[in-house]
């Protein structure tokens, strides 16, 4: 195991946002603790209500997204934009920072005992709420995720490299782990859902078409396939060991920019990837150079290794012929 460091006392995080993360860090693993419960904490994974993006909430969203106000409210938060608000909401006006959340990713697997997780992105805040966080990726001064599973561990970078901390089970103390973490340049896993893939637009169908042709493909190497429905957890995997994670825009009605939110989601993911030398772009053009209009706006999001990345996008620059063809025709991407 590296040194390990108390995140409160870790020279890593800045001492202005010690704070901050501190209380995003308690939450989280008191929230890892009502998990860990399961069913004895109560129908966590009980349907009950519907956000303003259209999606079900779950209990367990509704009490994260309370939980962390709640404390960030004392830890020089202004502003708070949540998916499962509708609109940002102010929680000190003296605060100094602006905070956008998606309190409980992957809420659909609650039930099923699979890693779900927290992810956050931090700006310094402004007078108005929305010109809080609806701006360009590349102002956060902080973003990340915490990642409840077999073990705990916070992922977050201050535009310094990416850093890890793991919730010590016994201690109950957040220790670096990583201070240095780096995205591994060679693997052959993608991770998409298969299932949408008449939907697709053709350069994702035939990146998907040659990774699944194997040895006999322009690829000239076996890919495995992986789909978990948590972002936080293809985004560890991803940060552990490689690949790729597509979630592309498509044919079906609401789903032209994906289903994945800019702000709150896609944008600290982005942060994290890129600060470990990985990379993330909407399918061509690269997350960090985006702006949101709308708290709750979404886009397709492509990220992993940055040669798998760059491959994505190249599909996109090929001419309509190229990527309707038959994987065999495309010549260019032989290995």
């Amino acid at each position: 195991m590296q040194t390990v460091i108390p995140i409160g006392k870790s020279e890593h995080v800045p001492t202005a946002l010690r704070p901050l993360i501190v209380a995003l860090a308690e939450v989280g693993a008191e929230l890892a603790r009502t998990i860990q419960r399961g069913p004895l904490g109560g129908a966590l994974g009980q349907e009950v209500g519907t956000n303003l993006g259209g999606d079900g909430q779950k209990a367990l969203d509704i009490m994260a997204d309370a939980a962390f106000a709640a404390r960030l409210k004392l830890a020089s938060v202004r502003w708070y934009a949540s998916e499962e608000q509708d609109e940002v909401i102010e929680l000190d006006p003296a605060g100094r920072y602006a905070l956008a959340i998606d309190p409980l990713d992957g809420s659909s697997n609650i039930d099923v005992n699979v890693s779900i997780g927290t992810i956050f992105s931090v700006f310094e805040a402004k007078d108005g709420a929305d010109e809080s966080v609806l701006r360009p990726a590349t102002e956060q001064i902080a973003g990340g995720y915490i990642i409840y599973g077999p073990q705990t561990m916070l992922v977050v970078t201050f535009g310094d490299g990416t850093q890890e901390y793991l919730l010590d089970p016994d201690s109950r103390e957040w220790l670096l782990i990583n201070p240095a973490v780096r995205v591994p340049d060679t693997s052959r896993e993608f991770a998409i859902n298969a299932s949408n893939y008449r939907h697709w637009p053709q350069p994702i169908r035939a990146y998907i078409d040659d990774c699944i042709a194997g040895e006999e493909g322009p690829r000239a190497q076996n890919f495995n396939m992986r789909w978990v429905a948590s972002l936080v957890a293809e985004t560890h995997r991803i940060l552990t060991r490689g690949g790729v994670f597509l979630y592309p825009g498509d044919a079906r009605e609401g789903y032209a920019m994906g289903r994945l939110r800019m702000v709150y989601e896609c944008a600290p993911i982005a942060f994290v990837m890129e600060q470990a030398g990985g990379g993330a772009t909407d399918g061509h053009d690269r997350i960090m150079g985006k702006t949101a209009e709308t708290l709750h706006a979404r886009t397709p999001f492509v990220f992993g290794s940055p040669e798998k990345v760059a491959r994505v996008a190249a599909y996109f620059d090929l001419p309509e012929q190229e990527v309707s063809a038959l994987f065999g025709a495309r010549g260019l991407f032989r290995v």
